[in-house]
């Protein structure tokens, strides 16, 4: 059996650039732009009531330097519209549309920059783990746990919806359970695409189900979908050390995108300044590329000014 050949857009990218940058939060930006996001669905609320503002916050990203814009997918699945009385059909459509907003954006700053390149400009569609779904920051706990056949077809849906609308690559993102990201993965086996997965941490330092980082590592450096490694919405000061125990268990390229540095509190869902004397990104970004990042951006409460001072800092590498 002949099996379809898998693209690497992120491997080529940083073999023609040495490293990638990635957007930031979809959700603060939506916010500084008017956005009420107080709902179950978040910012896939945003595809139903306001798309154009989606597609802005990408264009802004590109704008500011970013090589990756990473689509309003993460909160949109079919159980979660079907909450909102939204059927699969929408639900599909619905999905699709993130994917079609990120290359309308694309499209947008390539007439603007006609010395940009098409293939430095990549749209990874986001799947989020079941804990987004439960919208009580489940996500940083793992505290739940669902059958291989559930794990497939809760996601099932929006895996089939994305690809339809042929993104560059898939981002498995903020991921606490390598049994579920081992269910997306299957979902993707024999498909002509690419995935970085990218988990969250927790307080022992490894994965929030128990597993320990290297561990996770061996198993996503085997996989022929993953194409990049690492982490995502977690604190700043906990990257370097996360991305050294990753790099002993995986030689595939590094990713992290972590929060501003802001302290998120998930029982009152509210985020608090950091600690006085907390670093810049101008020390970070140096920090994590001697870790072994290859792909970095950032999570929750960053915009595009943070890109944009990422973007210059790999640049100067």
């Amino acid at each position: 059996m002949n099996h379809p050949a898998i693209p690497h857009p992120i491997a080529d990218l940083i073999a023609r650039c040495g490293g990638v940058v990635v957007d930031g939060a979809m959700s603060t930006a939506l916010e500084s732009l008017g956005a009420d996001l107080n709902d179950s669905l978040w910012s896939a609320k945003v595809l139903v009531e306001n798309p154009d503002l989606i597609r802005q916050v990408h264009l802004d990203y590109y704008r500011s330097g970013a090589n990756v814009a990473i689509t309003a997918s993460y909160q949109a699945t079919a159980p979660g519209f079907a909450k909102k009385g939204i059927g699969e059909a929408e639900a599909r459509r619905l999905i699709a549309l993130s994917v079609a907003l990120a290359k309308e954006a694309r499209e947008a700053y390539l007439l603007e920059n006609p010395a940009a390149k098409r293939e430095d400009l990549l749209v990874a569609g986001t799947v989020g783990p079941y804990g987004a779904y439960l919208a009580d920051a489940s996500e940083y706990t793992g505290k739940y746990r669902l059958t291989r056949a559930e794990y497939e077809a809760f996601h099932a849906v929006r895996i089939e919806a994305l690809l339809s609308a042929e993104p560059d690559l898939l981002a498995i993102e903020t991921q606490p359970r390598l049994d579920e990201i081992e269910a997306i993965l299957g979902l993707l086996r024999n498909k002509p695409i690419s995935a970085w997965v990218t988990m969250t941490l927790g307080e022992d330092g490894k994965l929030p189900d128990g597993t320990p980082v290297e561990e996770a590592a061996r198993v996503l450096d085997a996989h022929p979908n993953v194409e990049a490694v690492g982490f995502n919405c977690l604190p700043q000061a906990r990257v370097a050390d996360a991305l050294q125990a990753l790099g002993r268990g995986t030689s595939k390229p590094l990713i992290v995108y972590p929060n501003s540095g802001e302290i998120y509190d998930p029982t009152t869902k509210t985020w608090h300044h950091p600690p006085a004397g907390g670093k810049h990104w101008s020390d970070l970004v140096p920090l994590w590329r001697a870790a072994g990042a290859r792909c970095i951006g950032g999570c929750c409460r960053t915009l595009p000014r943070d890109i944009t001072e990422i973007a210059k800092l790999m640049a100067a590498r």
